[in-house]
């Protein structure tokens, strides 16, 4: 019986892992050639009253495949093995923020309830500042509120198709860079 079982699962495993590999390889096929070009007017948009935030990279972020996320620019950048940039989206923080430094993804959840007691879905967690966990996440009604001052929370939203790839991205263990 036990050899049985262990024919039925490595049969399993080479059809998942061929699955795969060709589900990567259309993929591959479909894929543009580089990351679409920032809009500039997105930029100027997004920017309070007299502060122009940047999209470019930071240069202090490392290299290598990492998130990285700026807490003066609210903005994060999902960056490959290859140092290219594949996508850059604004965020909104929670009230609590990371302190600056090198983290790696500690859990995540498809769906949980966020500190502020929001329905949040795609959730990237990756350290704690007291009792505060802090990570990414995507309200399930695609808004974004404006969190309680009064309130800890370690939640930064993003629109829900940002949160996708967030969640795609952001496996356990890879590495999220903040910056200043």
């Amino acid at each position: 019986m036990a050899g049985s079982s262990a024919t039925i699962v490595a049969g399993l495993t080479a059809a998942a892992l061929t699955t795969v590999g060709f589900l990567a390889l259309r993929a591959s096929a479909t894929a543009p050639a580089g990351p679409a070009e920032p809009r500039a007017q997105a930029a100027t948009a997004e920017a309070a009253p007299g502060r122009t935030r940047s999209l470019a990279l930071p240069a202090s972020s490392g290299v290598g495949e990492r998130v990285v996320y700026a807490l003066d620019d609210d903005r994060v950048w999902l960056v490959g093995p290859d140092g290219r940039v594949e996508r850059t989206f604004t965020v909104s923080p929670g009230t609590v923020d990371p302190v600056p430094g090198s983290y790696a993804v500690t859990s995540r959840s498809s769906t949980a309830t966020g500190t502020d007691g929001v329905p949040v879905e795609h959730v990237v967690r990756f350290t704690d500042v007291g009792d505060v966990v802090v990570g990414f996440s995507a309200t399930t009604d695609g808004s974004m509120p404006v969190p309680d001052p009064e309130t800890r929370t370690g939640g930064i939203r993003e629109a829900p198709a940002d949160g996708e790839a967030m969640w795609r991205f952001a496996t356990i263990g890879q590495r999220i860079v903040v910056v200043r």
